[in-house]
Formats: C-alpha cells, sequence, structure tokens
C-alpha cells in the first residue's frame, strides 16, 4: 500500500511498515528510514514525468553524497508513515532533499538531509543535471 501527493514544493508519500522491515520487537530497524526516504524520492521523480531508468540508459544516475539522519521516535509493526519530501537547495550537478517521516499520529520519527549528485556513470565523474530534470524540480519547487 502506497499513496502519493504533491503540492507546490513538497511531496507526500505514504506507506505501511511491513513485517520485513521491523525487527523481533515489531520495531523498524533504523536503516530502513533511508529506504523509506529513497522511495519517497524516486515516487516525486516519477509524479513529475522523470524515469530514472531512461537516464540509467544514458549512462546518468543520481548518487547519495551524504546523509544527516537523526531519528526520533520509532515506528512500529502495521504504522502508516508518510514521508514529506522537499528540496532544500538545487544546484547544477546536485541537490538536497530535507525529509520528514511522520506516523498516523503526526508523531514525528525521523528527519533526513540528503545531498544527491548527478553522475555520468560512464566516467564515474560529477555532471551538470539535465535541463529536462532540473525544468521538472524547478517548477515543483
Amino acid at each position: 500500500m502506497s499513496e502519493q501527493k504533491s503540492t507546490q514544493g513538497s511531496f507526500d508519500y505514504q506507506l505501511r511498515v511491513y513485517y520485513e522491515d521491523t525487527d523481533a520487537g515489531g520495531i523498524v530497524y533504523y536503516a530502513n528510514y533511508l529506504k523509506f526516504a529513497e522511495r519517497a524520492r524516486t515516487e516525486w521523480l516519477r509524479s513529475l514525468g522523470i524515469s530514472q531508468s531512461i537516464f540509467l540508459e544514458q549512462n546518468l544516475g543520481f548518487v547519495v553524497r551524504r546523509v544527516e539522519m537523526d531519528n526520533k521516535a520509532s515506528a512500529k509493526l502495521d504504522d502508516r508513515l508518510t514521508i514529506s519530501t522537499t528540496i532544500k537547495q538545487l544546484k547544477k550537478a546536485s541537490l538536497t532533499f530535507e525529509q520528514v517521516i511522520k506516523n498516523q499520529d503526526g508523531t514525528l520519527l525521523c528527519q533526513l538531509n540528503v545531498l544527491v549528485a548527478s553522475v555520468n556513470l560512464q566516467r564515474a565523474k560529477p555532471c551538470a543535471i539535465p535541463e529536462q530534470i532540473l525544468g521538472a524540480l524547478t517548477s515543483a519547487l
């Protein structure tokens, strides 16, 4: 189950916590918040008409360069989470996302700042974000 909605400048992605996301006590394993945040960023791009598979065919990828993650509270089995994503900074070859994860009660669980770089995968070097993507991201701000 996942739902999504986009408003000017932000994107909300919802998902349910499954058994596979938790430890033996039914608490979400901390690294899974990174996976949830990645899904939210990917779905936002998809909602803007940006397919990452097309860019991979052109040897372009987006790689996470830095993550700051602050875990505030624990998600539990069957919780419904909302991952809110905004672009904090947009540069020529990188962008920084600010992401907030809350449960169905509105409890803040996790805050993330994620720096993502545009990379030519064949050369393994940074490159400018293509105009198609830059334009879509700029219009979403």
